[in-house]
């Protein structure tokens, strides 16, 4: 015996359907699906934001009479090395190189416009700068800026003060820049 055009079997149970009823049951199954299709996924990360973390300036207005130039300067580029492993080991971003034809790649060093232009071919949605001001023996000035690439804006400055003129200061400070800049973007 032969099925009446009129049924459905669902899970071997039969349902009587007429044919208008079929025609939306199977469209509202294809709006499900396509709507489960853009939906995202839990459980799967979605594409972390790009962010480019650049050089940072050093400014040394102590008066202290000691040469400290090469210590300072091989604490700068561990200071945004700190803060490119910080931020890519948050698990949110991915961090991209940024590179300049004459190192270090800063604003001061490149020209703003320069540095615009390199930011924008590192291909990163953001772009991480700033500098160090030394003031005393004791004390370190930062200003840190987080430039959005496609926004064509400032998202966060911050003014950074420390103590100390050594590497665990710079590794604290930038372990909280790096905290503070994970904050600014979730708000964004």
């Amino acid at each position: 015996m032969t099925e009446p055009e009129d049924r459905i079997v669902f899970n071997s149970v039969r349902v009587l359907a007429s044919w208008p009823e079929r025609v939306k049951a199977a469209l509202a199954a294809t709006g499900v699906a396509a709507a489960l299709c853009f939906q995202t996924t839990p459980g799967l990360p979605e594409t972390p934001p790009t962010i480019a973390v650049a050089d940072f300036d050093y400014i040394d207005t102590s008066g202290e009479t000691k040469d400290q130039r090469a210590a300072h300067q091989a604490r700068m580029a561990q200071f945004a090395e700190l803060l490119r492993a910080s931020l890519g080991a948050q698990g949110g971003y991915r961090v991209l190189p940024f590179e300049c034809a004459q190192p270090p790649c800063t604003p001061i060093n490149m020209q703003p416009d320069n540095f615009i232009t390199a930011s924008r071919r590192s291909g990163a949605r953001f772009v991480l700068y700033g500098g160090i001001h030394k003031i005393s023996t004791l004390v370190q000035w930062g200003d840190v800026q987080l430039l959005d690439l496609e926004a064509d804006k400032v998202l966060f400055r911050q003014n950074v003060t420390f103590r100390g003129d050594t590497d665990e200061a710079f590794r604290r400070a930038a372990a909280f820049v790096g905290e503070s800049v994970r904050d600014a973007v979730e708000k964004r």
